[in-house]
């Protein structure tokens, strides 16, 4: 690896959007949160910022829980 390269940290999704809280109904953006198999990736797949981990892992479990997501992929 070059002297010169630095990994950059990527940025939360949400604080990028500046969207405040996640929405239980946005299924195509909750959609990208998870794997094919229907497990919620982690923050280090995702990279996004603790609090917004935690409000999407409680936004999937609801929608899961209303027949919006399926509990397997």
């Amino acid at each position: 690896m070059s002297p010169w390269y630095r990994n950059r940290r990527r940025t939360c999704y949400y604080c990028e959007q500046k969207i405040g809280y996640v929405d239980y109904k946005g299924v195509s953006t909750l959609r990208q949160f998870l794997t094919d198999r229907g497990k919620i990736r982690s923050r280090r797949q995702t990279s996004t910022c603790a609090q917004h981990q935690r409000q999407i892992a409680r936004a999937v479990k609801r929608a899961r829980h209303l027949a919006m997501l399926p509990f397997v992929g």
